[in-house]
Protein backbone atom coordinates (compact mmCIF):
# COMPACT_ATOMS: atom_id res chain seq x y z
CA UNK A 1 0.00 0.00 0.00
CA UNK A 2 1.14 3.54 -0.34
CA UNK A 3 2.75 5.10 2.82
CA UNK A 4 1.07 8.35 2.00
CA UNK A 5 -2.33 8.63 3.95
CA UNK A 6 -4.42 9.92 0.82
CA UNK A 7 -7.75 11.92 1.34
CA UNK A 8 -9.58 8.77 0.63
CA UNK A 9 -7.66 6.80 3.61
CA UNK A 10 -6.67 3.28 4.06
CA UNK A 11 -10.10 2.48 5.07
CA UNK A 12 -11.79 3.05 1.77
CA UNK A 13 -8.91 1.56 0.06
CA UNK A 14 -9.19 -1.72 2.31
CA UNK A 15 -12.61 -1.64 1.51
CA UNK A 16 -11.94 -2.00 -2.40
CA UNK A 17 -9.70 -4.66 -1.72
CA UNK A 18 -12.47 -6.29 0.40
CA UNK A 19 -14.80 -5.72 -2.62
CA UNK A 20 -12.50 -7.29 -4.66
CA UNK A 21 -11.91 -10.20 -3.09
CA UNK A 22 -15.56 -10.65 -2.89
CA UNK A 23 -16.19 -10.22 -6.95
CA UNK A 24 -13.39 -12.09 -7.78
CA UNK A 25 -14.81 -15.34 -5.73
CA UNK A 26 -17.89 -15.70 -7.88
CA UNK A 27 -16.92 -17.53 -11.01
CA UNK A 28 -18.15 -15.11 -13.88
CA UNK A 29 -16.50 -16.95 -16.58
CA UNK A 30 -18.72 -15.74 -19.98
CA UNK A 31 -19.41 -19.47 -20.09
CA UNK A 32 -21.79 -19.08 -16.80
CA UNK A 33 -24.23 -17.10 -15.48
CA UNK A 34 -23.59 -13.60 -13.58
CA UNK A 35 -26.82 -13.43 -11.65
CA UNK A 36 -25.13 -14.31 -8.47
CA UNK A 37 -22.77 -11.51 -8.56
CA UNK A 38 -25.59 -9.27 -10.06
CA UNK A 39 -27.51 -9.79 -7.19
CA UNK A 40 -24.69 -9.26 -4.62
CA UNK A 41 -24.02 -5.95 -6.03
CA UNK A 42 -27.39 -4.96 -6.04
CA UNK A 43 -28.07 -5.66 -2.35
CA UNK A 44 -25.13 -3.61 -1.69
CA UNK A 45 -26.10 -0.68 -3.42
CA UNK A 46 -29.70 -0.72 -2.85
CA UNK A 47 -28.35 -0.48 1.24
CA UNK A 48 -26.68 2.47 -0.37
CA UNK A 49 -30.10 4.17 -1.38
CA UNK A 50 -29.39 3.53 -5.03
CA UNK A 51 -32.36 2.98 -7.19
CA UNK A 52 -31.81 -0.02 -8.80
CA UNK A 53 -33.01 -1.30 -12.52
CA UNK A 54 -32.05 -4.96 -13.49
CA UNK A 55 -32.08 -5.51 -17.33
CA UNK A 56 -32.36 -9.89 -17.67
CA UNK A 57 -31.56 -11.07 -20.94
CA UNK A 58 -33.83 -13.15 -23.06
CA UNK A 59 -32.03 -16.60 -21.62
CA UNK A 60 -32.58 -15.21 -18.30
CA UNK A 61 -29.25 -16.82 -16.94
CA UNK A 62 -27.48 -12.95 -17.60
CA UNK A 63 -28.51 -9.85 -16.43
CA UNK A 64 -27.15 -6.28 -16.59
CA UNK A 65 -28.10 -4.26 -13.76
CA UNK A 66 -28.15 -0.15 -13.70
CA UNK A 67 -28.16 2.04 -10.37
CA UNK A 68 -28.63 5.11 -10.02
CA UNK A 69 -27.44 7.78 -7.06
CA UNK A 70 -28.66 11.46 -7.14
CA UNK A 71 -31.26 13.73 -9.16
CA UNK A 72 -32.96 12.29 -12.52
CA UNK A 73 -33.76 15.69 -13.62
CA UNK A 74 -30.30 15.99 -14.35
CA UNK A 75 -27.68 14.72 -17.25
CA UNK A 76 -25.68 12.33 -15.30
CA UNK A 77 -21.86 10.30 -15.24
CA UNK A 78 -22.36 6.50 -15.95
CA UNK A 79 -19.61 4.48 -14.16
CA UNK A 80 -19.58 1.31 -16.49
CA UNK A 81 -18.05 -2.37 -15.84
CA UNK A 82 -18.82 -5.91 -17.30
CA UNK A 83 -18.76 -8.29 -14.59
CA UNK A 84 -17.48 -11.50 -16.98
CA UNK A 85 -14.17 -12.56 -17.02
CA UNK A 86 -12.12 -15.17 -19.44
CA UNK A 87 -11.72 -18.80 -18.39
CA UNK A 88 -8.90 -19.25 -16.39
CA UNK A 89 -7.07 -23.23 -15.75
CA UNK A 90 -6.64 -23.28 -12.35
CA UNK A 91 -3.08 -25.76 -12.88
CA UNK A 92 -1.43 -23.30 -14.75
CA UNK A 93 -1.99 -20.41 -11.54
CA UNK A 94 0.34 -20.11 -8.88
CA UNK A 95 -2.76 -19.68 -6.50
CA UNK A 96 -6.19 -20.57 -6.94
CA UNK A 97 -7.96 -18.33 -9.49
CA UNK A 98 -11.03 -17.56 -8.21
CA UNK A 99 -9.50 -16.90 -4.63
CA UNK A 100 -7.67 -13.39 -4.44
CA UNK A 101 -4.38 -13.53 -2.88
CA UNK A 102 -2.26 -10.84 -1.92
CA UNK A 103 1.68 -10.85 -2.74
CA UNK A 104 3.40 -8.05 -2.04
CA UNK A 105 2.05 -4.51 -3.82
CA UNK A 106 -0.29 -6.89 -6.38
CA UNK A 107 -3.42 -8.60 -5.60
CA UNK A 108 -3.75 -12.01 -8.06
CA UNK A 109 -6.69 -13.48 -9.57
CA UNK A 110 -8.74 -13.55 -12.83
CA UNK A 111 -10.72 -10.31 -12.78
CA UNK A 112 -8.43 -8.23 -10.32
CA UNK A 113 -7.27 -6.24 -13.24
CA UNK A 114 -9.79 -6.85 -15.90
CA UNK A 115 -12.00 -5.53 -14.75
CA UNK A 116 -13.35 -6.22 -11.36
CA UNK A 117 -10.83 -4.03 -9.94
CA UNK A 118 -12.86 -1.25 -11.09
CA UNK A 119 -16.12 -2.49 -9.92
CA UNK A 120 -14.73 -2.66 -6.61
CA UNK A 121 -13.73 1.29 -6.37
CA UNK A 122 -17.22 1.72 -7.34
CA UNK A 123 -18.59 0.39 -4.60
CA UNK A 124 -15.94 1.62 -2.24
CA UNK A 125 -17.00 5.00 -3.49
CA UNK A 126 -20.31 4.65 -2.86
CA UNK A 127 -20.69 5.01 0.74
CA UNK A 128 -18.91 9.06 -0.15
CA UNK A 129 -20.81 9.67 -3.21
CA UNK A 130 -24.03 8.69 -1.29
CA UNK A 131 -23.12 11.61 1.30
CA UNK A 132 -25.08 14.87 1.48
CA UNK A 133 -26.61 16.37 -1.89
CA UNK A 134 -25.26 15.15 -5.22
CA UNK A 135 -25.90 18.13 -7.97
CA UNK A 136 -25.86 15.66 -11.22
CA UNK A 137 -26.75 11.90 -10.67
CA UNK A 138 -24.12 9.21 -10.81
CA UNK A 139 -25.10 6.16 -12.56
CA UNK A 140 -23.30 2.14 -11.99
CA UNK A 141 -23.44 -0.04 -14.73
CA UNK A 142 -22.62 -3.27 -14.74
CA UNK A 143 -22.97 -5.84 -17.91
CA UNK A 144 -22.83 -9.36 -18.90
CA UNK A 145 -20.55 -10.89 -21.71
CA UNK A 146 -18.40 -8.36 -22.61
CA UNK A 147 -15.76 -10.39 -23.17
CA UNK A 148 -17.60 -12.50 -25.97
CA UNK A 149 -19.09 -9.13 -28.17
CA UNK A 150 -20.26 -6.35 -26.17
CA UNK A 151 -23.59 -8.58 -25.95
CA UNK A 152 -24.94 -7.05 -22.86
CA UNK A 153 -24.07 -3.40 -23.25
CA UNK A 154 -26.09 -2.19 -25.71
CA UNK A 155 -29.21 -3.01 -23.60
CA UNK A 156 -27.87 -0.59 -21.27
CA UNK A 157 -27.44 1.69 -23.57
CA UNK A 158 -30.68 1.97 -24.81
CA UNK A 159 -32.00 1.94 -21.29
CA UNK A 160 -30.13 4.82 -20.12
CA UNK A 161 -31.07 6.74 -23.99
CA UNK A 162 -34.82 6.14 -23.25
CA UNK A 163 -34.66 7.76 -19.65
CA UNK A 164 -36.18 11.55 -19.88
CA UNK A 165 -33.30 12.78 -18.89
CA UNK A 166 -30.25 10.58 -20.28
CA UNK A 167 -26.84 11.01 -19.17
CA UNK A 168 -24.01 13.02 -20.74
CA UNK A 169 -21.11 11.23 -20.43
CA UNK A 170 -19.98 7.21 -19.76
CA UNK A 171 -16.84 6.44 -18.20
CA UNK A 172 -15.47 2.92 -18.86
CA UNK A 173 -13.54 1.49 -16.34
CA UNK A 174 -10.69 -0.77 -18.74
CA UNK A 175 -7.46 -0.98 -17.24
CA UNK A 176 -6.05 2.06 -18.60
CA UNK A 177 -3.32 2.20 -15.55
CA UNK A 178 -5.66 5.48 -14.67
CA UNK A 179 -4.88 7.27 -17.87
CA UNK A 180 -7.31 9.22 -20.23
CA UNK A 181 -8.36 6.98 -23.14
CA UNK A 182 -9.98 9.16 -25.48
CA UNK A 183 -10.38 6.15 -28.38
CA UNK A 184 -10.69 2.67 -29.06
CA UNK A 185 -10.76 0.30 -32.11
CA UNK A 186 -14.08 -1.59 -33.72
CA UNK A 187 -13.68 -5.31 -34.45
CA UNK A 188 -15.36 -7.17 -36.09
CA UNK A 189 -14.68 -11.03 -35.69
CA UNK A 190 -15.97 -13.86 -38.56
CA UNK A 191 -16.11 -17.37 -39.07
CA UNK A 192 -15.44 -19.04 -42.51
CA UNK A 193 -16.26 -22.55 -43.28
CA UNK A 194 -14.53 -23.66 -46.58
CA UNK A 195 -16.79 -26.61 -48.08
CA UNK A 196 -14.73 -28.96 -50.10
CA UNK A 197 -15.04 -32.28 -51.97
CA UNK A 198 -12.88 -34.79 -49.81
CA UNK A 199 -11.97 -38.73 -50.78
CA UNK A 200 -9.22 -41.04 -50.51
CA UNK A 201 -6.05 -38.79 -50.65
CA UNK A 202 -4.80 -41.15 -53.30
CA UNK A 203 -6.53 -39.18 -55.40
CA UNK A 204 -5.95 -35.31 -54.19
CA UNK A 205 -5.87 -34.06 -57.61
CA UNK A 206 -9.50 -34.84 -57.89
CA UNK A 207 -10.21 -33.34 -55.11
CA UNK A 208 -11.16 -29.85 -53.35
CA UNK A 209 -8.71 -29.48 -50.25
CA UNK A 210 -10.89 -27.27 -47.62
CA UNK A 211 -7.64 -27.04 -45.79
CA UNK A 212 -5.96 -25.89 -48.92
CA UNK A 213 -8.45 -23.16 -49.68
CA UNK A 214 -8.58 -21.75 -46.27
CA UNK A 215 -5.04 -21.60 -46.19
CA UNK A 216 -5.00 -19.52 -48.86
CA UNK A 217 -8.04 -16.89 -47.51
CA UNK A 218 -5.60 -17.34 -43.94
CA UNK A 219 -2.99 -15.53 -46.33
CA UNK A 220 -5.27 -13.31 -47.77
CA UNK A 221 -6.03 -12.34 -44.56
CA UNK A 222 -2.57 -12.02 -43.30
CA UNK A 223 -1.77 -10.23 -46.78
CA UNK A 224 -4.57 -7.28 -45.79
CA UNK A 225 -2.66 -6.78 -42.29
CA UNK A 226 0.25 -6.48 -43.93
CA UNK A 227 -1.25 -3.57 -46.41
CA UNK A 228 -2.32 -1.58 -43.22
CA UNK A 229 0.82 -1.82 -41.34
CA UNK A 230 2.72 -0.31 -44.72
CA UNK A 231 -0.42 2.04 -46.45
CA UNK A 232 -2.61 2.95 -42.96
CA UNK A 233 -5.19 4.94 -42.66
CA UNK A 234 -2.86 5.56 -39.57
CA UNK A 235 -3.57 7.47 -36.27
CA UNK A 236 -0.47 7.60 -34.13
CA UNK A 237 -2.56 8.06 -30.95
CA UNK A 238 -3.76 4.84 -31.17
CA UNK A 239 -1.27 2.03 -29.01
CA UNK A 240 -0.89 0.10 -32.62
CA UNK A 241 -1.32 3.10 -35.08
CA UNK A 242 -3.11 1.31 -37.80
CA UNK A 243 -6.02 -1.37 -38.21
CA UNK A 244 -5.10 -5.24 -38.35
CA UNK A 245 -6.19 -8.80 -39.33
CA UNK A 246 -5.68 -11.72 -37.50
CA UNK A 247 -6.19 -15.48 -37.68
CA UNK A 248 -7.04 -16.70 -34.34
CA UNK A 249 -8.45 -20.52 -34.79
CA UNK A 250 -8.10 -23.17 -37.34
CA UNK A 251 -9.61 -26.24 -37.46
CA UNK A 252 -9.95 -29.15 -40.21
CA UNK A 253 -8.95 -32.68 -41.75
CA UNK A 254 -9.88 -35.67 -39.96
CA UNK A 255 -6.85 -38.30 -40.78
CA UNK A 256 -3.90 -37.84 -42.88
CA UNK A 257 -5.37 -40.08 -45.89
CA UNK A 258 -8.57 -38.44 -46.21
CA UNK A 259 -8.34 -34.89 -48.52
CA UNK A 260 -10.45 -33.00 -45.94
CA UNK A 261 -13.79 -31.37 -47.32
CA UNK A 262 -14.25 -29.25 -44.45
CA UNK A 263 -11.83 -26.69 -43.06
CA UNK A 264 -13.15 -23.99 -40.41
CA UNK A 265 -11.29 -20.90 -39.20
CA UNK A 266 -11.92 -17.92 -37.14
CA UNK A 267 -10.32 -13.97 -38.17
CA UNK A 268 -10.62 -10.83 -37.08
CA UNK A 269 -10.32 -7.46 -37.91
CA UNK A 270 -9.61 -4.52 -35.58
CA UNK A 271 -10.73 -0.78 -37.20
CA UNK A 272 -9.53 2.61 -36.30
CA UNK A 273 -13.01 3.47 -37.14
CA UNK A 274 -16.62 1.07 -37.38
CA UNK A 275 -16.99 2.32 -40.76
CA UNK A 276 -13.90 0.86 -42.03
CA UNK A 277 -14.34 -2.48 -40.22
CA UNK A 278 -17.16 -2.78 -41.97
CA UNK A 279 -16.54 -1.61 -45.22
CA UNK A 280 -13.06 -4.22 -44.95
CA UNK A 281 -14.96 -7.15 -44.43
CA UNK A 282 -16.96 -6.89 -47.19
CA UNK A 283 -13.81 -6.36 -49.88
CA UNK A 284 -11.90 -9.36 -48.37
CA UNK A 285 -14.87 -11.43 -48.83
CA UNK A 286 -15.92 -10.27 -52.24
CA UNK A 287 -11.79 -10.54 -53.53
CA UNK A 288 -11.76 -13.39 -51.91
CA UNK A 289 -15.15 -15.25 -53.69
CA UNK A 290 -13.77 -13.29 -56.90
CA UNK A 291 -10.33 -15.21 -56.36
CA UNK A 292 -11.04 -18.46 -55.00
CA UNK A 293 -14.96 -19.73 -55.47
CA UNK A 294 -14.82 -19.81 -59.48
CA UNK A 295 -11.36 -21.92 -59.46
CA UNK A 296 -13.01 -24.74 -56.37
CA UNK A 297 -16.27 -24.74 -58.65
CA UNK A 298 -14.87 -25.96 -61.16
CA UNK A 299 -13.73 -29.07 -59.52
CA UNK A 300 -16.82 -29.29 -57.56
CA UNK A 301 -20.44 -27.67 -58.07
CA UNK A 302 -21.02 -27.96 -54.15
CA UNK A 303 -17.58 -26.72 -53.40
CA UNK A 304 -18.20 -23.35 -51.37
CA UNK A 305 -17.27 -20.65 -48.88
CA UNK A 306 -19.59 -19.88 -45.60
CA UNK A 307 -18.75 -16.39 -43.79
CA UNK A 308 -20.68 -16.19 -40.79
CA UNK A 309 -20.23 -13.17 -38.31
CA UNK A 310 -19.20 -14.40 -34.52
CA UNK A 311 -19.68 -10.54 -33.19
CA UNK A 312 -18.94 -7.41 -33.48
CA UNK A 313 -18.28 -4.08 -31.44
CA UNK A 314 -18.25 -0.30 -32.66
CA UNK A 315 -14.98 1.77 -32.36
CA UNK A 316 -15.25 4.52 -29.59
CA UNK A 317 -14.90 7.93 -31.27
CA UNK A 318 -12.87 11.01 -29.77
CA UNK A 319 -15.05 12.52 -27.27
CA UNK A 320 -12.55 15.70 -26.82
CA UNK A 321 -14.82 17.64 -29.09
CA UNK A 322 -18.01 17.56 -27.09
CA UNK A 323 -19.06 20.35 -24.10
CA UNK A 324 -19.24 17.96 -21.07
CA UNK A 325 -15.82 16.91 -21.87
CA UNK A 326 -14.51 20.43 -21.85
CA UNK A 327 -16.29 20.75 -18.67
CA UNK A 328 -15.08 17.96 -16.87
CA UNK A 329 -11.27 18.26 -18.65
CA UNK A 330 -9.64 19.81 -15.87
CA UNK A 331 -10.15 16.85 -13.02
CA UNK A 332 -9.40 14.34 -15.41
CA UNK A 333 -6.27 12.34 -15.56
CA UNK A 334 -3.42 12.92 -18.28
CA UNK A 335 -3.71 11.47 -21.54
CA UNK A 336 -2.81 7.84 -22.56
CA UNK A 337 -3.80 8.12 -26.29
CA UNK A 338 -6.03 5.36 -27.98
CA UNK A 339 -5.95 1.92 -27.64
CA UNK A 340 -6.27 -1.18 -30.04
CA UNK A 341 -8.55 -3.67 -27.54
CA UNK A 342 -12.14 -3.45 -27.40
CA UNK A 343 -14.31 -1.90 -24.95
CA UNK A 344 -18.25 -1.23 -24.26
CA UNK A 345 -17.67 2.51 -24.80
CA UNK A 346 -18.03 2.72 -28.42
CA UNK A 347 -21.75 0.84 -27.65
CA UNK A 348 -22.86 3.70 -25.43
CA UNK A 349 -21.85 6.01 -28.07
CA UNK A 350 -23.27 4.46 -30.64
CA UNK A 351 -26.32 2.98 -29.41
CA UNK A 352 -26.70 5.69 -26.67
CA UNK A 353 -25.81 8.72 -27.82
CA UNK A 354 -23.28 8.89 -24.71
CA UNK A 355 -19.72 10.11 -25.06
CA UNK A 356 -17.67 7.92 -23.99
CA UNK A 357 -14.23 7.46 -21.95
CA UNK A 358 -12.00 4.87 -20.89
CA UNK A 359 -10.39 5.42 -17.64
CA UNK A 360 -9.84 2.57 -15.08
CA UNK A 361 -7.17 0.90 -13.08
CA UNK A 362 -4.26 -1.75 -13.79
CA UNK A 363 -2.66 -2.70 -16.58
CA UNK A 364 -4.38 -4.19 -20.34
CA UNK A 365 -0.72 -6.00 -20.36
CA UNK A 366 -2.39 -8.11 -17.40
CA UNK A 367 -5.21 -9.00 -18.49
CA UNK A 368 -6.35 -12.48 -20.08
CA UNK A 369 -3.11 -13.86 -18.39
CA UNK A 370 -2.37 -16.75 -16.26
CA UNK A 371 -1.43 -14.97 -12.50
CA UNK A 372 -3.26 -12.18 -13.86
CA UNK A 373 -2.99 -9.19 -10.86
CA UNK A 374 -3.47 -5.34 -10.23
CA UNK A 375 -0.95 -3.24 -8.26
CA UNK A 376 -2.69 -1.97 -5.27
CA UNK A 377 -1.89 1.75 -5.90
CA UNK A 378 -3.94 1.52 -9.12
CA UNK A 379 -7.08 0.59 -6.85
CA UNK A 380 -5.75 3.81 -4.19
CA UNK A 381 -5.42 6.35 -7.79
CA UNK A 382 -8.79 4.79 -8.90
CA UNK A 383 -10.41 6.10 -5.53
CA UNK A 384 -8.44 9.23 -5.36
CA UNK A 385 -9.73 10.18 -8.80
CA UNK A 386 -13.70 9.00 -7.55
CA UNK A 387 -13.05 11.33 -4.61
CA UNK A 388 -12.21 14.31 -7.26
CA UNK A 389 -15.58 13.26 -9.13
CA UNK A 390 -17.58 13.14 -6.34
CA UNK A 391 -16.68 16.71 -5.68
CA UNK A 392 -16.80 17.99 -9.23
CA UNK A 393 -20.58 16.62 -9.19
CA UNK A 394 -21.16 18.34 -6.44
CA UNK A 395 -20.62 21.86 -7.60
Amino acid sequence: MQAEVTRHGHSQLEAAMAHLSDLIGFDTTSAYSNLEIISHIETFLTHWGCETTVLPDTSGNKANLVARLGPKDVPGIVLSGHTDVVPARPASWASAPFTMEQRGSRLFGRGTCDMKGFLACMLAAVPAFSQGQLSRPFYFCFSHDEEVGCQGAPAIARYLAALDTPPALAIIGEPSEMQLVTGQKGKVAMTVTVHGDGGHSSFAPQHVNAVEYASRIIEMVSQRSRRYEREGPFDHDFTVPHSTALTTLVEGGIATNVTPDTCRFTFELRSIDQASAEADMQALIADVEQALLPEMQRQADKAGIEWRELFSYPAMSDASDTDIFKRIEPILPDRGGKVSYGSEGGVFEIEGGIPSLIIGPGSIRQAHKTDEFIEIDQLSQCLTFFDTLNDWMRH
